[in-house]
């Protein structure tokens, strides 16, 4: 939508900021009634350190999940949803797996999924980006410390803080293979970062992230009160966090890989609109043109067998 205010501006001029977030990390309260539903006290969790931990969740996903994977590395090899290592050709991420697999799109749809998504967010949820994210041993580079909503409000035009990620361990995720760091409670704050935004500067940042980096004085504000978490667990864990979170990693030096399926869900009241660096939308498989309201899967099988 033309004209809606930029509260949360980024990238536009010299000076880097800090300042408290605007909009509800919940939007919706406690439903009992709902099947597969957080509790009070998950919904606590998650609104107060920005992630949530369920350990072992959905273990009988891994196996067909990592199979449909492995189908897609050869049957989607040379599209542009596939990105590499920066520094090898290694495959780092496959974006919008959903929409080249009948399984990862029903299982997109899981209650067990989308109903605490719904929850989270107050209303129903389309699916505005998949990525299956590989680090492959000894050569899985790092990811800096960021925002994603900095990132989807600037190039993609994200209005407000209400959608959340949810992402599945494929492989165990430990200390040494390149875990997911987070800083709890960062996600009450907002950096706003320095840079301009060029053109397709997607095309460089999914490889090796330089924009919407907050600097060391930055980190060293939000490290001071919170310091840093690592998200680990057994293949099989599910994990969500909250769009806002500043999260990172650090390269795989060991000799296993880690892999994780992620869903970013959007609420159908938070549509993007024009991307707020006045550039073009990125491309379908980061801001999924199709924002119709997901409906619940009950079942996955005989795709899961």
């Amino acid at each position: 939508m033309e004209g809606t205010p930029d509260l949360y501006p980024s990238r536009v001029n010299g000076q880097e900021t800090l300042s408290p977030r605007l909009d509800p990390v919940v939007y919706g309260s406690v439903q009992p009634e709902v099947p597969h539903s957080l509790s009070s006290h998950e919904l606590d969790t998650f609104e107060r350190q920005g992630f949530l931990v369920m350990d072992n969740y959905m273990p009988e996903m891994v196996a067909p999940l990592k199979r449909e994977i492995t189908r897609l590395r050869d049957d989607m090899a040379g599209y542009e949803e596939l990105y590499t290592e920066p520094d090898s050709d290694e495959l780092r991420t496959i974006f919008k797996p959903f929409a080249y697999s009948d399984l990862i799109d029903r299982f997109s749809r899981d209650p067990r999924i989308l109903n605490k998504v719904r929850q989270i967010l107050g209303s129903d949820a389309y699916l505005m980006q998949s990525r299956v994210n590989i680090k492959p041993a000894f050569k899985g580079k790092s990811f800096p410390w960021h925002s994603d909503f900095e990132t989807w409000h600037v190039e993609d035009g994200m209005p407000r803080m209400r959608a959340v990620t949810v992402w599945l361990m494929l492989t165990d995720n430990t200390e040494h293979n390149g875990p997911l760091y987070v800083i709890p409670g960062s996600h009450h704050h907002y950096a706003s970062c320095e840079g301009n935004t060029g053109e397709k500067n997607y095309q460089q940042s999914l490889k090796k992230q330089m924009l919407g980096v907050p600097k060391p004085e930055t980190m060293e504000a939000l490290l001071e009160d919170n310091g840093i978490a690592s998200v680990t667990g057994q293949a099989g864990t599910l994990v969500f966090h909250d769009c806002n979170l500043m999260h990172g990693s650090p390269d795989n030096i060991a000799n296993d890989p880690r892999s994780i399926l992620m869903f970013v869900y959007n609420s159908v009241e938070n549509k993007p609109v024009t991307p707020f660096s006045g550039l073009s939308p990125r491309p379908h498989y980061l801001s999924n043109p199709d924002q119709r309201p997901l409906q619940a899967v009950e079942s996955l099988w005989p795709l899961a067998s």
